[in-house]
């Protein structure tokens, strides 16, 4: 499948509920471990798609608790869209999980030993399914080609959920992208591109993997906060290709 047409298969996590799309050939930016409505605000002026929303992770930056979550989602409107990060793994787990915080997106960050995705799409068929894959070698490829048909999207992370406390994301490092590419190049869905994003490899990065979208959290920030002047060079050094 042609790049631009999984721009348009995707498109509508960043479009809900809006009947005509117009399919403009960019990368599209996720902003993610948004701690506020301020910060979502922040973001989406700065040109953000998605707002990434971080609930109880094992260990990493970012996790806010799901009361929170719901009440920034409140605060983010179409066509903007709004991910629920949850390391839950079993289909009924993250069915209630997307109940409390009510996000038009999951991105479910370890594996699913439970259940299926089927489950989540019969329980919640208007949501949006994106599953991370930690890309660690070439095995990667082969759980990416295997999950895909399931899924809504991919995101490729540079955690590690084997680790005896896990990794599932926000490590700040940068894994391997030429793996990362091979992956976009196997599937027929979109994929978002994460680890060790800044404003100064995110070019490099894109020309690389050739992703739907990227993916930053640590990359834009200053002493745990949303930093304004990382913000907008990001996402300047994004629109610049």
């Amino acid at each position: 499948m042609a790049a631009d047409e999984k721009a348009l298969s995707f498109s509508i996590i960043f479009n809900f509920n809006v009947f005509i799309f117009i399919i403009v050939m960019r990368t599209r930016i996720k902003i993610c471990c948004i701690s506020s409505v301020n910060e979502a605000k922040l973001a989406i002026d700065h040109g953000a798609d998605a707002i990434g929303l971080v609930a109880k992770m094992p260990s990493g930056p970012g996790p806010i608790p799901d009361w929170l979550i719901a009440e920034i989602v409140k605060a983010i409107h179409p066509p903007i869209a709004s991910f629920l990060l949850t390391s839950e793994q079993s289909s009924e787990e993250i069915i209630y999980h997307v109940k409390r915080v009510d996000t038009n997106t999951v991105q479910i960050v370890d594996e699913l030993t439970t259940g299926a995705y089927s489950d989540i799409r019969t329980a919640l068929p208007h949501l949006k399914i994106v599953q991370v894959i930690h890309v660690s070698g070439e095995e990667s490829i082969d759980d990416a080609v295997r999950i895909s048909p399931n899924v809504d999207a991919l995101l490729l992370d540079s955690g590690d959920p084997k680790a005896r406390i896990k990794t599932l994301g926000g490590t700040g490092n940068v894994h391997n992208w030429d793996l990362s590419r091979e992956i976009v190049k196997a599937v027929n869905i979109p994929v978002f591109l994460a680890g060790g994003l800044h404003a100064n490899n995110v070019r490099q990065a894109i020309e690389t993997v050739r992703p739907f979208a990227v993916d930053i959290c640590s990359g834009v920030r200053t002493e745990g906060r949303l930093d304004p002047g990382k913000l907008e060079a990001f996402i300047k050094a994004v629109h610049s290709l």
